[in-house]
């Protein structure tokens, strides 16, 4: 078993390598309900190539894109439309978040390579009363929960990947081209102090490795 499991995780590794799947954009249509019909001003914080600012443009005043990675802040203005209401800055957060206030704050897959306390206290003070803060996270894996959530995860990735490439090898999609990096905190951690930082926020483990995490502004 000691010398099976290895061989097992290197095999689905190249399988994913040649049919690769946007675990993060899975869940854009979920943040998107969690919004409401139109708003004002929206903020990405971790934009990447831009393709949760295009969603959301489609229902916002406008929408900025905050990314520290340059290269991948030129590809999101290169495939955005000039005409939509976006704009794209190059900044570190929580730092350099523009002071909004907004009706919406969304960050996917960012958070964890951030100072978690200092972000969300960012966060929350940029939010317009009423405000809607969405986030889809990378927690450190811990508990025996986490480990069954996995093992169901790592089954079902196999069945999406085949689903979405139909069967086929796939380029990496744009926005998989970003620099990544492994999550540091639990999430009983992560819950722990989001709940200190944000009061009322609905947390909750997902599928693919992810947490989501809801919070409105009274």
């Amino acid at each position: 078993m000691t010398t099976l499991m290895p061989r097992v995780l290197s095999a689905l590794d190249r399988f994913h390598a040649a049919r690769p799947w946007d675990h993060n954009a899975h869940y854009h249509r979920w943040m998107l309900r969690q919004l409401p019909k139109r708003f004002g001003k929206a903020l990405d914080v971790g934009c990447g190539s831009g393709d949760l600012v295009r969603l959301l443009a489609g229902r916002a005043g406008s929408v900025h894109g905050l990314d520290a990675d340059p290269a991948i802040v030129a590809r999101a203005r290169e495939l955005t439309d000039p005409a939509t209401p976006v704009t794209y800055q190059v900044g570190e957060a929580p730092k350099g978040i523009p002071p909004g206030p907004y009706d919406v704050i969304t960050c996917v897959a960012t958070l964890h390579h951030l100072p978690f306390t200092e972000t969300l206290t960012r966060f929350r003070d940029r939010l317009a009363p009423g405000g809607t803060l969405v986030i889809v996270g990378v927690a450190k894996p811990e508990t025996l929960g986490d480990q069954l959530l996995g093992t169901v995860s790592a089954v079902l990735n196999v069945a999406m990947a085949l689903l979405k490439n139909r069967g086929r090898g796939a380029a990496r999609p744009v926005a998989m081209t970003a620099k990544v990096r492994p999550a540091d905190m639990s999430f009983p951690d992560i819950a722990r102090e989001a709940h200190r930082v944000l009061p009322g926020a609905r947390l909750r483990r997902r599928l693919f490795w992810r947490y989501t995490l809801v919070w409105q502004r009274s």
